[in-house]
């Protein structure tokens, strides 16, 4: 799996600034004096890094984003980036601005120069999540960046500030790289073989096989795995680290690792892109192993079904009746409505099993959420109003879009089958919505649930501000807040 690059805190020195051969970043803001480790590095400039603060073209540049000086006279680097950050910058100016230095920095890895800047920690994290890069199937990876030096004032605080950061980008690597991984690299058995892994941090893993999943009931996730030769797998992980006595939230995750469409074939064009269906799964492995590996003070429980989408003789047809774990019939109509088979049985298990004091599922599970929302935010449907609040909140905290969608009964005769309780989809209107409705029936009532449908910000066609092209790890970052913010303590 990708690490992310070293990381060091340490206090400012400038015989190492001026001997760094990578990339250089010092703070600056138009119209106020560079700070002193600024300044040294000015005066081996002879003066250009302060005629480019101030600058109209400095002026005009967004927070967080650089004037970049290449080849600077007086010092080794490569490049001096002059970064725009008010010294008031909230942590997700700081964060874009340690981005915009990750998404620089090559081999030689970089110094920030932060000071007493107060965003430090955040600066640290922003650059080593943009530092991210994906090369495990190229047949001569690209050298891993190198090291990051943040020099600050009070380096202590800083660190004791970024451990738990640093758990985060842990998180959000894994989750990356399971999200970009190949279908043929990361099975349904190699899943789960990477979660199997996360024990070493002191999670509890179980994985149920196909003869314990069919004693459950579980014939709706059965079903859609049942024209892959890859066996379907439910994973359960378990951090426990609040109270004994403390009901876990549960997250649960969607993980069809490829998604043909079964029968109900997709078309050809983008097929390749359904390799990140098991996104929910991997965003809810990363959240997990975040929390083990902070020691958070809470108990949570991550579920995942593990299953693949394949067209066969064996396949699940349209057509065919369902039923789920719960008991109800489920008439199919579309074979490709497949995560919500998926999430529907997985969804019941967490709440027979470890009746817990809330649920969130997510799942890349239509796509219509993109022509509602298009890529800059995941839908969130909720049963109740004061965990939707939690949930958008800590999204919002962390930089991660989010935008509620309703939920209300007339929907349902949407999914009102001939045949059976209910059809796996209710056609292309209101299709996220119906889908999210669907769910809602295999929540029981006393369940406080979020369902985020993150079809359009699990993977990226472009870069974003903290990613690279491809998987963002999107959830993990929000998610980790929802459970410092609500669930510890």
């Amino acid at each position: 799996m990708t690490r992310p690059p070293k990381l060091a805190i340490t206090e400012a020195d400038a015989a190492a600034v001026a001997d760094h051969a990578g990339v250089v970043a010092v703070l600056a803001e138009p119209g106020a004096r560079l700070d002193p480790a600024a300044a040294k590095v000015d005066r081996a400039m002879r003066g250009a890094l302060a005629r480019a603060v101030a600058s109209e073209a400095f002026a005009k540049l967004d927070p967080g984003a650089a004037l970049r000086l290449q080849w600077p006279g007086g010092l080794a680097a490569e490049v001096v980036l002059a970064i725009r950050l008010d010294r008031k910058a909230d942590a997700q100016a700081a964060r874009r601005a340690g981005a915009t230095l990750g998404a620089a920095m090559g081999k030689a890895g970089a110094i920030l120069l932060a000071g007493a800047h107060r965003g430090a920690a955040q600066m640290a994290l922003g650059a080593v999540l943009r530092a991210y890069a994906y090369t495990a199937q190229r047949s001569k990876p690209a050298d891993p960046p190198g090291e990051i030096r943040v020099m600050v004032t009070r380096p202590d605080a800083v660190q004791e500030e970024v451990a738990p950061l640093m758990a985060l980008a842990e998180g959000v690597y894994f989750t990356r790289d399971l999200v970009n991984s190949p279908a043929n690299v990361l099975t349904t058995r190699t899943f789960s073989k990477q979660i199997k892994g996360l024990k070493d941090l002191g999670l509890e893993v179980e994985i149920l096989d196909e003869d314990e999943l069919e004693k459950l009931g579980m014939g709706a996730l059965l079903a859609v795995g049942q024209g892959s030769s890859s066996p379907t797998r439910v994973a359960v992980m378990q951090w426990k680290g609040g109270k004994k006595s403390a009901a876990p939230l549960a997250l649960v995750g969607k993980g069809v690792v490829f998604d043909s469409g079964g029968i109900s074939l997709k078309p050809g064009a983008g097929m390749e892109d359904m390799t990140m269906d098991m996104a929910g799964a991997g965003v809810v492995a990363g959240v997990m192993k975040t929390l083990a590996l902070r020691k958070a003070k809470a108990n949570v429980v991550g579920l995942v079904g593990l299953v693949e989408n394949m067209p066969s003789g064996t396949a699940m047809r349209p057509g065919d009746v369902i039923r789920s774990m719960k008991g109800d019939t489920i008439e199919v109509i579309n074979t490709d409505a497949e995560g919500r088979l998926v999430l529907a049985d997985v969804m019941w298990y967490a709440q027979e099993r470890f009746k817990p004091a809330a649920m969130v599922d997510l799942a890349t599970l239509t796509g219509a959420i993109i022509i509602a929302l298009g890529h800059e935010n995941t839908g969130v449907f909720s049963n109740d109003d004061a965990l939707a609040e939690a949930v958008m909140t800590s999204a919002a905290a962390e930089g991660e879009g989010a935008w509620r969608m309703p939920l209300a009964p007339a929907y349902d005769k949407l999914i009102k089958s001939r045949l059976a309780d209910m059809k796996n989809t209710g056609g292309r209107a209101a299709g996220s919505v119906t889908a999210a409705q669907f769910l809602a029936r295999f929540v029981k009532d006393e369940t406080p649930w979020v369902h985020l449908d993150i079809a359009g910000t699990a993977l990226r066609a472009e870069a974003t501000a903290m990613a690279p092209r491809g998987a963002t790890g999107w959830g993990v970052c929000a998610l980790d807040r929802l459970v410092r913010d609500r669930f510890e303590g």
